[in-house]
């Protein structure tokens, strides 16, 4: 593994234990040239799966795309950082075990919907008027009220 620090090709590694929900192994490792230490973390890839933009651009599955938007979504809502990853975690397994090698971008942007539904209703609004690129105000009105009737908040 290269080192973040100084690009060194070996580190040794230190620690090794699954995090908490078991979709990943997390290692402390330490640079065998500069000394320094980090984490990486290692989960397993059912098979590659290609996202097909609304563009018709393809690009592999990128799992830190989808936690980088949650996080956004989600930034100041007072969730836990471990629900965050469950949810990525959760889309992943379905994007992964949907038996398809190509799957629409509009799909994982409605599985971000649905968990994000679940966890917080701003979080929810907030990736939806970005997702569903809203406008104007009354975007954010005529949604909301819908959220309200759906969720009961």
């Amino acid at each position: 593994m290269r080192c973040p620090f100084c690009a060194h090709d070996d580190s040794q590694v230190k620690d090794s234990r699954p995090t908490e929900d078991n979709t990943a192994i997390r290692r402390r490792r330490q640079c065998e040239s500069c000394g320094a230490r980090f984490t990486t973390f290692e989960r397993v890839q059912l098979r590659d799966v290609t996202i097909v933009k609304s563009d018709g651009k393809r690009e592999s599955f990128d799992r830190s795309k989808i936690e980088k938007s949650v996080s956004l979504a989600c930034r100041k809502r007072g969730i836990e950082q471990e629900r965050i990853a469950q949810l990525v975690s959760g889309i992943q397994r379905q994007v992964e075990t949907a038996g398809e090698s190509e799957m629409p971008a509009s799909r994982i942007g409605e599985m971000v919907m649905d968990g994000l539904m679940q966890i917080d209703s701003v979080a929810y609004i907030r990736f939806a008027s970005v997702y569903r690129d809203f406008s104007e105000a009354k975007d954010f009105q005529d949604f909301a009220s819908q959220v309200r009737d759906v969720g009961g908040d």
